[in-house]
């Protein structure tokens, strides 16, 4: 995800903010940028050989994607005026209809 060089270039500020996006801890002393960049480097990787081994989530069969698109299918899509209550809820604004 990340090369050394790209991750070495950042403040530890910076570093500790990627950590937390996602949700990764440092290895070792946080105090140092080291820490975040083994660990930066290192979770990509990690994850990719738990999702083989089974643990974690896991890919869907063909079956349940299908159930999926199916459903996604039903369901249609939303109008303009639909969308934009939508977006005005995910925002917490209040709207008439709301």
């Amino acid at each position: 995800m990340f090369t050394r060089s790209e991750l070495e270039i950042k403040t530890i500020k910076e570093l500790r903010d990627l950590c937390r996006r996602y949700g990764v801890k440092p290895t070792g002393n946080a105090g140092y940028k080291t820490s975040y960049i083994v660990t930066l480097m290192a979770f990509p990787l990690l994850a990719l050989q738990q999702m083989k081994l089974g643990k974690g989530l896991k890919s869907p069969n063909f079956n349940a994607i299908q159930v999926i698109s199916s459903a996604i299918e039903e369901m249609n899509s939303p109008t303009d005026e639909a969308s934009s209550t939508d977006s005005d809820n995910f925002r917490g604004q209040k709207n008439e209809l709301s």
